[in-house]
């Protein structure tokens, strides 16, 4: 008999799909909240954690449902596999757990249309300064965007996409549509389709004066955190564009303000800041032609079913011993 730990919401959503996808009297249910109440060590063998238990956590602030969360997890010494609902597993308990030897997956590739289809509209809204024609319409203004200021043809473009996952390669696909080159930037410099290129992390200054626009969706990593920095926009070219919809340490906070104030970049969209929710007092909420957005950019209401179906393929590879999919300990 296996035990797998969810939270009572994914039970009664999930609960009966769950169970008959796995053969009669082989697998009961521990909700987290019961384990939490509960004394002594849970017997949780394997769990998943769903959206609504991270909720509108940030890193600096867990909700309680995480909090709880995690505490029962680390009170599960038969725990040997943690299936989670994000598509990247930066949080210090999932390298405790796999110090551990507990397997833990993610649900990479679940929202990669999403947030790729959330770049695509930035690019298309930022180009068409879209922002500054909301804002003009707010003040009752008529200013067309004629003569200098008129947006320069997305065809031949180029895109440094940082991050070649499910996410970067499917924005590659998509900007390739609208006439973009794309050149992507990786661990390694082999190749990805799409891309015309693909460079190493350590090669990004090489490729930044290409850019018009650079797009982070890359996981938060010791290479990766800090790398669109001062330097970074110093060597882009004057009036480029960022968008982020990685995580906020991928960006360092003060650089993008400062560059975007300078009119150094000509407009972002930040679906991700250093700290969540973004301070009422950043200058990033009133800087024209940037959208922000409140870490959303992957939401949708098919979201939540597509990770559903990585846990029933990942449960049924664990039942047969298989090897799971989206495992970190394979991802790089």
């Amino acid at each position: 008999m296996i035990t797998l730990l969810l939270s009572s919401h994914a039970q009664r959503i999930w609960g009966e799909r769950i169970a008959v996808a796995v053969p009669p009297g082989t697998l009961s249910f521990l909700t987290a909240e019961e384990a939490l109440a509960a004394e002594g060590p849970s017997a949780a063998d394997i769990a998943f954690m769903t959206r609504e238990v991270t909720g509108k956590s940030s890193p600096s602030h867990p909700t309680p449902e995480l909090r709880g969360f995690d505490a029962v997890v680390e009170k599960s010494p038969n725990l040997k596999w943690l299936q989670i609902h994000p598509a990247g597993a930066e949080r210090p308990i999932y390298r405790q757990l796999r110090a551990r030897g507990v397997k833990v997956t993610t649900a990479s590739g679940a929202t990669a249309v999403t947030v790729a289809h959330s770049t695509l509209g930035a690019v298309i809204a930022i180009n068409r300064r879209f922002p500054l024609l909301a804002d003009a319409q707010r003040r009752h203004a008529w200013e067309p965007r004629l003569a200098e200021r008129s947006p320069r043809d997305l065809a031949g473009q180029c895109a440094v996409i940082v991050g070649m996952g499910p996410i970067g390669r499917n924005i590659a696909s998509l900007l390739g549509m609208l006439g973009m080159r794309t050149i992507g930037v990786r661990r390694t410099a082999e190749p990805v389709e799409p891309c015309e290129r693909v460079v190493a992390y350590e090669q990004l200054h090489e490729v930044l004066p290409q850019a018009d626009w650079l797009i982070l969706c890359c996981p938060a990593s010791p290479v990766t955190r800090g790398i669109a920095n001062a330097a970074a926009f110093a060597a882009m070219p004057e009036g480029a564009h960022l968008i982020n919809v990685a995580r906020g340490e991928i960006a360092v906070e003060q650089d993008v303000i400062a560059v975007l104030q300078s009119g150094k970049l000509a407009g972002a969209y930040l679906d991700v800041f250093e700290r969540e929710p973004l301070d009422a007092a950043s200058p990033l909420w009133d800087l024209p032609n940037v959208l922000v957005s409140p870490h959303t950019a992957s939401h949708s209401l098919g979201q939540n079913e597509a990770i559903f179906g990585i846990f029933l393929d990942n449960l049924a590879r664990f039942r047969a011993g298989q090897a799971l999919r989206n495992d970190v300990d394979n991802l790089g």
